[in-house]
């Protein structure tokens, strides 16, 4: 499996660099349909690997002023609670069951990533590829909001269940939940889209370290030397794809990317709805 593992973890990484957002939500399939994986241990895995990839790619885009450590640590703490249920509640789930909803989360990151290439944010994405990107501000700050008001209220409460949601998210599939923390920190938080892209990897960083302290205590058997070459093939992606977003249209990467992640959840509805009835 360990030569299998190398292009596998490449792809993983080289789309998590180019995409910022969506691109680890292959590392679950790949690791049942390709390498084997039980879907139990592929999704407790996923968070060793995805987090470790997150991480790395987020001192890339550190060193380039695109991650807001401050906010993305608030951001990722507020999710830890939800990492925690949604790892209890995982390991509940049939193994059919969790592979039927993996692949209709798949289906929704598609559609995410679709309304992404459709709107202005779009045009962000492509900023952050060019090489002049690292040397402009990268935008505005978030203010986080202030006492009193009802508009203020509002906020912090889409803030909580945006990072309560995602943690949610990360513990039950074992994702970075990269699609659903860019929009939020855009949204929500006023980053521009280079900056969200960025600060997302730290939130996915911490979020995914939180889920898996959360299964270290169950008795899912993880193959350590697979996950560790894995790891490293999808960290040396993750380079890759930084050098692949500034060189080719994002919206292109984005629009390829949907495709094949939809017909990924497609094989694995074939693969997994028999197993219900």
């Amino acid at each position: 499996m360990l030569p299998i593992a190398i292009p596998a973890g490449l792809l993983i990484g080289l789309s998590l660099g180019a995409l910022g957002g969506g691109g680890s939500i292959l590392t679950v399939p790949v690791l049942v349909y390709l390498l084997h994986q039980s879907p139990h241990a592929a999704t407790a895995g996923s968070l060793l690997i995805v987090g470790i990839t997150a991480a790395g790619g987020m001192i890339a885009h550190q060193r380039a002023g695109r991650v807001r450590l401050a906010p993305g640590i608030a951001f990722g703490v507020l999710g830890v609670a939800g990492a925690y249920a949604g790892t209890r509640l995982s390991s509940s789930i049939p193994p059919d069951l969790l592979l039927s909803l993996f692949a209709g989360l798949m289906l929704v990151a598609a559609a995410a990533m679709l309304r992404r290439r459709r709107g202005t944010a779009g045009q962000h994405e492509r900023a952050a590829g060019s090489p002049s990107a690292a040397g402009r501000a990268p935008g505005r700050r978030m203010a986080w909001p202030r006492p009193g008001g009802r508009a203020a209220v509002r906020r912090g409460l889409k803030i909580i269940a945006a990072a309560t949601g995602v943690g949610l998210l990360t513990g039950f599939f074992g994702v970075g939940g990269g699609f659903v923390i860019v929009p939020a920190l855009v949204l929500a938080l006023g980053f521009d889209m280079p900056t969200a892209v960025g600060t997302s990897l730290l939130v996915i960083a911490i979020n995914s370290a939180a889920a898996l302290t959360a299964r270290l205590g169950s008795h899912v058997g993880l193959d350590w030397p697979l996950l560790g070459v894995f790891t490293v093939a999808a960290l040396a992606g993750v380079l890759a794809g930084n050098h692949v977003a500034s060189r080719v249209d994002a919206s292109r990467l984005t629009a390829g990317f949907t495709v094949l992640l939809i017909a990924v959840a497609a094989y694995s509805l074939a693969r997994s709805l028999p197993g219900l009835v």
